[in-house]
């Protein structure tokens, strides 16, 4: 009986003022374009996503902000449950990023055009040119304290488990010369797995690791650093 209750006011409250409040943050981001990291629109886009963990009573604990220096670029990597693993980094997540997005979701509307306004970059993963010509915007863009947000498995999970990451986020951080910090997301996945679009009540921990300097690991392998900071990614989790 609950979860009837719970799912008819996702659909008759929660629905309707998430669908509204994603259109005003979406035209408040475009008309500030010229400012895409300004502090106060990065401010109003966090509670935007916070907004969708609490009008759905979703709790997020987080952990290892201290391991955040201010002012510093880095590269977040985290492991990738569900669709409410942006709302969790995007909202709890203390620092100006810009995320590495599918070149889709570009056309999505409000979302795409706000994203595109807050200079998120969209990459096209089919050509190999154009993967290139995001990735060299990226770096562009990690200056000044703002850092980027990588989810290295590409996709979200099908089972909850970790997958194999892929190498981009970290050819950024060695061609930019800047720290991972490794994130570890657990119950995303249970609040809305890939196989639904139900929302489940279920708490929602982001702990943040330490920054890793990938020049401690030189003359290993990209195959061989890769897998360490997905088992660091892994060992986090609760």
């Amino acid at each position: 009986m609950v979860k009837i209750v719970y799912r008819i006011y996702q659909v008759l409250i929660a629905l309707p003022i998430l669908l509204v409040a994603t259109i005003i943050t979406a035209l408040l981001t475009i008309l500030c374009f010229a400012r895409p990291n300004a502090r106060w629109i990065n401010r109003v886009q966090a509670f935007w996503a916070r907004l969708f963990c609490y009008i759905l009573f979703i709790p997020v604990h987080v952990t290892g902000v201290e391991h955040i220096k201010p002012g510093q670029s880095y590269v977040f990597v985290s492991n990738h449950q569900s669709m409410y693993d942006i709302f969790a980094i995007y909202g709890w997540l203390p620092v100006i990023f810009k995320w590495l997005m599918k070149y889709e979701l570009k056309k999505v509307p409000f979302v795409g055009w706000g994203c595109q306004a807050a200079g998120h970059i969209f990459i096209k993963r089919t050509n190999a040119i154009d993967a290139q010509q995001s990735l060299r915007d990226v770096e562009k863009a990690l200056t000044n304290g703002i850092s980027t947000v990588i989810f290295p498995e590409g996709t979200r999970t099908a089972n909850g488990e970790v997958g194999r990451f892929k190498r981009g986020a970290f050819q950024i951080a060695l061609d930019v010369h800047l720290p991972i910090i490794p994130i570890s997301l657990t119950g995303c996945y249970e609040v809305m797995n890939r196989r639904t679009f139900w929302v489940t009540r279920h708490p929602i921990h982001m702990h943040i690791g330490e920054p890793i300097d990938l020049q401690q690991w030189e003359g290993q392998s990209s195959a061989e650093i890769i897998e360490k900071v997905r088992d660091i990614v892994i060992n986090n989790m609760d």
